[in-house]
C-alpha cells in the first residue's frame, strides 16, 4: 500500500511535502515505513523536552543482552538514556470515546534506556529498560508492545528559559536506587536538525523500535516525527545505581561514561504505530 503524503498535512505533522520528498532523510524514510501499513498510526502524542545521554560501550559485552544485531558506529555500540515527557496521547481513530479511554495513560514522564540495532537492513532501537510512574501503562506496555517497563518516580526540570541547568532524578520503585543528571545548554543555543551522516543523526534519528515479548516472540513498532531540533549539551550523570536494573548492565555498564548528550525542545503530533510480529530472520 503506497502511503498518501497528504495525510501528514491533514494531521498537522508537516506544513508541506518538502520534508517527505527527501529520500535520504531518516525522518522521511521513517514516515514511509510507518504509513505503508493499513490502520497506521495507532496513536499521536507530544514528546516534550527530551534530554539524550549517550554512552559508548563494548559491543561484545552488550550483544548477549540484546536479541537483535547491534548497529555499530566506528566499531562501537551505544546505549542512550532518554528523559522526556509524553503529553496528550490520543488515538489515531475513534474520536472522543477513544480519547477518553486513553486519558488515564495519556500524560506522564519516561526514562528510556535504549541501544541501537539493525534488523533485516532497517536501523532502529531496542529498549533495554524503561521507567515510568503510571501503573496502568506499566501493565499494558509489556503485554501490548513488548516494552520492558518498570515503575519509578521521575522528576524532571527541563526548562532552559529559567536560566538553570537541565536536571532530572529517577528512582526505582521499591528499593530507591536512583539516577540523576544535570546538563548545561550552550549560550546562545542554536537548535537545528542533525547534520547529515553525523553521529548525532545516528543516535537521534531512529523511527523503528524492535521489541521482544516474554516468551521470546520478536516484533517491532514504528514512530514518526519531524527531525529533532537539537543542540549538544554538557552533561554530568550521577547516582548511577538505577542502571543496575537495566538488562545485562553488570556485563556492559562498568566503566562507561557519558561522552555525548543532546537536548531538544521536543516534537508535537508524534505518530506511533501498532505492534507487528517479525516473520523474517533478524539479520543485520
Amino acid at each position: 500500500m503506497k502511503p498518501d503524503a497528504t495525510r501528514a498535512i491533514q494531521q498537522g505533522q508537516v506544513d508541506d511535502l518538502t520534508l517527505l520528498s527527501d529520500h535520504r532523510n531518516p525522518s522521511a524514510e521513517g514516515w514511509r515505513r510507518l504509513y505503508e501499513h493499513r490502520f497506521e498510526p495507532l496513536f499521536f502524542a507530544d514528546w516534550e523536552r527530551p534530554v539524550f545521554l549517550h554512552f559508548a560501550v563494548d559491543p561484545e559485552r552488550l550483544q548477549p543482552s540484546v536479541p537483535f544485531p547491534l548497529d555499530l558506529r566506528d566499531g562501537k555500540a551505544w546505549v542512550t538514556l532518554v528523559a522526556f515527557t509524553m503529553r496528550g496521547m490520543r488515538p489515531g481513530f475513534g474520536g472522543r470515546v477513544s480519547r477518553w479511554f486513553l486519558s488515564p495513560i495519556a500524560t506522564h514522564p519516561f526514562l528510556n534506556v535504549r541501544t541501537y540495532v539493525r534488523v533485516n537492513g532497517e536501523p532502529g532501537i531496542h529498549f533495554l529498560t524503561e521507567w515510568l510512574p503510571n501503573r496502568l501503562a506499566a501493565i499494558l506496555g509489556p503485554i501490548v508492545f513488548g516494552l520492558p517497563y518498570r515503575l519509578g518516580a521521575l522528576d524532571y526540570h527541563h526548562a532552559p528559559e529559567d536560566d538553570e541547568p537541565l536536571r532530572g532524578r529517577i528512582e526505582n520503585h521499591g528499593d530507591g536506587t536512583a539516577l540523576s543528571y544535570e546538563a548545561e545548554i550552550p549560550v546562545p543555543a542554536h537548535f537545528a536538525p542533525c547534520p547529515r551522516g553525523s553521529i548525532d543523526e545516528f543516535l537521534l534519528e531512529r523511527y523503528t523500535a524492535f521489541v521482544a515479548w516474554r516468551g521470546g516472540l520478536l516484533g517491532y513498532f514504528r514512530v514518526w516525527h519531524r527531525p529533532w531540533p537539537q543542540v549538544r549539551v554538557t552533561a554530568d550523570v550521577r547516582d548511577e545505581g538505577l542502571l543496575t536494573h537495566v538488562c545485562g548492565a553488570a556485563q556492559w555498564a562498568p566503566g562507561m561514561t557519558c561522552t555525548l548528550a543532546h537536548f531538544s525542545p521536543g516534537s508535537g503530533d508524534v505518530a506511533m504505530g501498532r505492534p507487528h510480529f517479525l516473520t523474517q530472520p533478524t539479520q543485520s
